[in-house]
C-alpha cells in the first residue's frame, strides 16, 4: 500500500516540533511485483489488488 502514518508534537520548551512517520512499503518490492505479474498473466487489470487499503493498521 502507499499508506503513511505521521505524528507531530511540540517539544516541552515550545521551540521545536517533533515529527515522526512510518511508511508501509510491503507491496513495493517482490510481493507487489508478483501480484502485478500474476495480474498480467491472468489478463486482469495490472493494478488489481494493489491499490486497496491495508487491513492493518486500521
Amino acid at each position: 500500500s502507499n499508506r503513511v502514518l505521521t505524528g507531530f508534537a511540540l517539544a516541552e520548551d515550545g521551540r521545536r516540533l517533533i515529527a515522526a512517520s512510518a511508511i508501509d512499503n510491503l507491496l513495493k518490492g517482490a510481493a507487489g511485483s508478483a501480484v502485478q505479474s500474476a495480474n498480467i498473466m491472468c489478463g486482469t487489470d495490472e493494478k488489481a489488488g494493489l491499490e486497496m487499503m491495508p487491513l492493518y493498521p486500521a
